[in-house]
């Protein structure tokens, strides 16, 4: 078995046959990815038939369901994939100690070290195994806007039966905007996500093949 040691950094050694990502993670993300453009773009054609912004509408041609019912069953089918699955993340994460590892501690000084340094093309991508502060700080903010989203789509969909739920954010209208405004996070955050994957591959091919 060889050992590739990262340049700059030859107190951290690639073991090839450590994964990075454990198969329960890789399965999970996956299965999350294709979850959350479904909802996104059934979201999208929810949006349209009753806008919040009329200035505001989203193509039809990234749309999802083609009217209103339609849109409706696509986004309700993924709703119940993602949380589901969102529950199986989040409990492994916590129970196998990942998240402490992976996401803790976050510190502010580091955030904004790191982001300076990727806006300068001089933050580092060469230990996978290892997140940098702003990618703590996205993976861990995504997560708890995930929780969001779900949360207020419940209070949108069953406000009556909801309705202590539904209060917490203000009420129906108010919770339509919270919804939104989640929406766009997680667009943004996926943007990210994609094009950092494109220009770091490597990371691409550890979340697909583990190593």
């Amino acid at each position: 078995m060889t050992v590739d040691i990262i340049p700059n950094r030859p107190d951290v050694a690639i073991h090839p046959d450590v994964a990075i990502h454990p198969r329960w993670v890789r399965v999970c993300h996956w299965i999350n990815a294709i979850a959350i453009f479904v909802m996104i773009g059934s979201g999208w054609q929810v949006y349209n038939a009753s806008p919040l912004f009329h200035s505001l509408q989203f193509s039809k041609h990234i749309a999802l369901g083609e009217w209103l019912g339609g849109a409706l069953l696509w986004h309700f089918a993924a709703m119940w994939v993602l949380v589901i699955n969102g529950i199986v993340y989040v409990t492994l994460g916590i129970v196998s100690g990942r998240f402490r590892r992976k996401l803790l501690p976050i510190y502010p000084s580091e955030v904004v070290a790191d982001a300076k340094a990727a806006l300068t093309l001089r933050l580092s991508h060469d230990d996978l195994m290892h997140y940098n502060a702003v990618q703590k700080l996205l993976y861990a903010g995504v997560m708890v806007t995930g929780i969001l989203i779900v949360l207020s789509g419940l209070s949108i969909w069953k406000p009556v039966q909801f309705q202590e739920l539904a209060t917490l954010f203000g009420g129906y209208d108010f919770a339509r905007y919270v919804h939104f405004v989640c929406m766009l996070a997680i667009v943004g955050f996926l943007i990210v996500h994609v094009a950092l994957a494109l220009v770091v591959p490597k990371s691409l091919r550890a979340i697909i093949g583990g190593r």
